[in-house]
């Protein structure tokens, strides 16, 4: 009975680990690699939204009326520049060229000139009617000097000087008119030059032919259809290159320059897009308070006018920046953190990120240079003890620009992660 008396009045001492009757988890030790931030040259951009559209769109109309004959394209069709889209019966045009020239010959040949030659030029004074004129003129002007001379002799009545003179002045008059109308025989054989090109045009403008290389997107009419003057036949657009047309905010507009590098992104294809801003607005939108800038998109034929697009124009190409490696960061419930290395434990710290480029992520606040991130922390808790992996201790431990951290740099790691003992 003593014996268990004593045993009642001094109980066992507890066991370690255990405080106030509760146990205290003991996280094991874990061996981490680790990357030191450091200031990295990364691109600056501006996230904008838009929409792409044919560089050129064209509806092409017939310049005169007549029934269409034949349409060689249709909805889809691709049209090199130049290309027979449509043609218009030209059996009358080409009765109205005939025609035309039959005036023409008509005039060349009032004024002596070859029917078929393109050569109008003519000197009036050659013509058959003008030289007959002159002529008249000479006879009249020597029988009146002929009539003076014989009158002051006194052999001649004064009748007859004067009815010379007036056949003189009537004489030149007519030679006059005579050059007179060479000029207007001119005048029309140039009007006939001119409906005869008039009228050749017109039969030209039966074939109507596509103005650049691009693709049919609307057919308005079809073979038979009588079509009166301008009227629509189809719809042309250029495809390649596209426009991309870009909604920037006014506090980004300051940033934006023609000759920035655009990357754009559209719904359902994985492909990566680029191009070049080539035109810029003159004023901000009033209402929306947005800057309109534009930029040629090659396409390899899987883009289409109308789409929406996401886009991101970069105003900076090299800025420098804090930025960790992106195997150090975790993503729980939208909250993105990382793990610091200190005093040899994992100490979990809530972080703000920015622009990602060739596998790193800018830091926008919460770190600081020197600072040395786990990478791949998976299942790491906070307050974890935390040891240095031998690989990157021996100077392959990765660090952000693309490096590895010296031996020296990895020692100093090494002696400052150390863990430290705690309690008996």
């Amino acid at each position: 009975m003593a014996a268990v008396l004593a045993v009642g009045c001094n109980p066992p001492e507890a066991p370690k680990g255990k405080k106030d009757g509760k146990a205290s988890v003991v996280l094991p030790s874990r061996a981490v690699r680790i990357a030191t931030i450091e200031s990295r040259p990364m691109e600056r951009v501006v996230s904008v939204t838009g929409s792409l559209a044919a560089l050129d769109q064209a509806t092409l109309s017939v310049k005169v009326p007549g029934r269409l004959q034949t349409l060689t394209v249709d909805l889809g069709t691709r049209v090199r520049k130049g290309e027979l889209v449509a043609q218009v019966e030209a059996v009358d045009y080409d009765l109205k060229v005939r025609s035309a020239e039959a005036l023409l010959a008509q005039a060349r040949a009032r004024l002596g000139l070859p029917l078929t030659r393109t050569d109008d030029t003519v000197n009036p004074e050659e013509t058959s009617t003008v030289r007959q004129a002159k002529a008249t003129v000479q006879e009249a002007f020597k029988q009146r000097e002929r009539l003076r001379e014989l009158t002051k002799r006194g052999i001649s009545p004064q009748s007859e000087l004067e009815v010379a003179e007036a056949s003189y002045e009537i004489a030149f008059n007519r030679h006059l008119e005579a050059l007179e109308d060479i000029r207007q025989r001119q005048g029309v054989l140039q009007q006939r030059r001119v409906e005869v090109e008039i009228a050749r045009q017109q039969l030209a403008d039966t074939r109507l032919h596509a103005p650049f290389d691009g693709v049919v997107q609307e057919r308005k009419a079809s073979p038979g259809e009588f079509l009166n003057l301008a009227a629509p036949v189809v719809t042309l657009v250029r495809v390649d290159p596209l426009r991309l047309r870009l909604e920037v905010p006014e506090r980004n507009a300051p940033n934006v320059r023609a000759g920035q590098t655009v990357r754009l992104m559209v719904e359902g294809d994985t492909n990566h897009y680029s191009g070049q801003i080539s035109r810029l607005s003159a004023a901000i939108t009033e209402q929306s308070r947005m800057f309109t800038v534009e930029a040629d998109v090659p396409n390899n034929g899987s883009l289409r006018p109308g789409t929406f697009v996401r886009a991101e124009i970069v105003v900076t190409e090299q800025e420098p920046t804090l930025a960790v490696p992106t195997a150090a960061l975790l993503t729980f419930a939208g909250i993105e953190k990382i793990f610091l290395v200190k005093d040899g434990k994992a100490v979990e710290k809530n972080i703000s990120t920015g622009r990602r480029a060739s596998g790193f992520i800018e830091i926008a606040v919460g770190l600081k240079p020197g600072d040395n991130v786990v990478l791949n922390p998976g299942s790491l808790q906070n307050g974890q003890p935390v040891t240095i992996d031998p690989s990157a201790a021996s100077g392959q431990r990765p660090a952000v620009g693309g490096k590895a951290a010296g031996p020296a740099a990895a020692k100093q790691s090494d002696s400052a992660d150390k863990p430290k003992p705690s309690g008996p």
